[in-house]
């Protein structure tokens, strides 16, 4: 019985030595930072364990066979470190770059996600990830409704639900209102998208019988409902990358297919907003057509007005006129 149960522990420590190696090695090695089989040693009396040298090989053998890429460095110096793991440091950095500009993730969740992050990495790469936290550049979210409110749209999504929520719209006095004296708004959720740095659910609205957006940071008490989601017709061919071009500022409009007269310095400007698929005819005096399908509105109008005497629209007459009346309105103000 005292034999068996030797036995068995001497299990349990095996299985607690190798996993604090391979620990041990995700944390302190990478191309600049090696350990030897005696520096694994020394490591493993921090656990508590102990450990000859001989056993190592044979641990990091194991660690190589389930999947860890170690490699081994043989000569004056030999050792072994981590190689390729499942995320490059470029990668991570690209990772920490987003989570930290996202408007709409809090600083509290950012430097969680961020903490995350670094252990994927060894240590002391985990010290340029750092390096990059210094400085928030722009306003974050003061909540984190936001965040939950994104995973359980995409658990409607995923359980093809409806949801229903209150919507809200800021105030002169900063502070959110809630739309229609606070009554539930009930949509089938379809799919999510980010533009100018906030989250919006693009959603089928039985009520309107139309697909319509909604800015997710302005979403209240959200639940998801035990409705099948409706739609399906209306989403079969959604383009949402179309949706994305066409809409400016995520505001509605009617679509409409017009021509712009652009200078060729804009060349970039159209194919960033329209994409490459785009065709864009030579004109006269270094300037292009180009034919685009975009949800007229106020505020792409004032897309057009950004881009100044460099752009004009050709066509049609009426979104010519609603445009020049677009520019006497606000010319009126002053």
């Amino acid at each position: 019985m005292i034999s068996g149960e030797s036995d068995k522990l001497a299990v349990q420590v095996q299985k607690k030595k190798i996993l604090c190696i391979m620990e041990i090695l995700l944390e302190r090695t990478d191309e600049n930072h090696i350990m030897s089989a005696n520096d694994l040693c020394n490591a493993l009396q921090e656990y508590g364990l102990s450990a000859e040298r001989k056993s190592i090989y044979n641990d990091v053998a194991t660690l190589g066979d389930f999947g860890i890429d170690i490699v081994t460095v043989k000569g004056s110096n030999p050792g072994y470190y981590v190689g390729e793991r499942r995320f490059e440091l470029p990668e991570l950095k690209l990772l920490v770059d987003a989570v930290q500009s996202s408007k709409f993730i809090t600083i509290k969740k950012s430097e969680e996600l961020i903490k995350k992050l670094e252990s994927l990495t060894s240590k002391y790469e985990a010290r340029q990830l750092q390096r990059q936290v210094y400085i928030y550049n722009r306003p974050k979210a003061g909540n984190e409704t936001i965040y939950y409110n994104v995973d359980r749209i995409h658990t409607a999504i995923f359980t093809n639900t409806q949801i229903s929520f209150q919507y809200a719209e800021w105030t002169v006095k900063k502070e959110l209102r809630l739309k229609k004296d606070g009554g539930l708004y009930t949509v089938s959720p379809w799919a999510l998208t980010w533009d100018d740095e906030n989250y919006y659910l693009i959603a089928y609205d039985e009520e309107a019988a139309s697909i319509k957006h909604y800015r997710v940071d302005k979403m209240q008490n959200m639940s998801i409902l035990e409705k099948e989601r409706l739609g399906k017709i209306q989403f079969k061919n959604f383009d949402l990358a179309a949706f994305a071009k066409k809409t400016f500022g995520m505001y509605g409009g009617r679509d409409e297919s017009i021509t712009l007269l652009c200078h060729e310095s804009l060349a970039g400007v159209i194919v960033d907003r329209f994409g490459k698929d785009i065709m864009m005819i030579p004109a006269e005096d270094n300037y292009f057509k180009a034919k685009v399908l975009v949800s007229v509105s106020r505020q792409f109008f004032g897309w057009v007005t950004e881009l100044g005497e460099l752009a004009k629209i050709q066509g049609p007459e009426q979104v010519k006129e609603e445009y020049k009346d677009y520019l006497q309105s606000v010319i009126n103000k002053y």
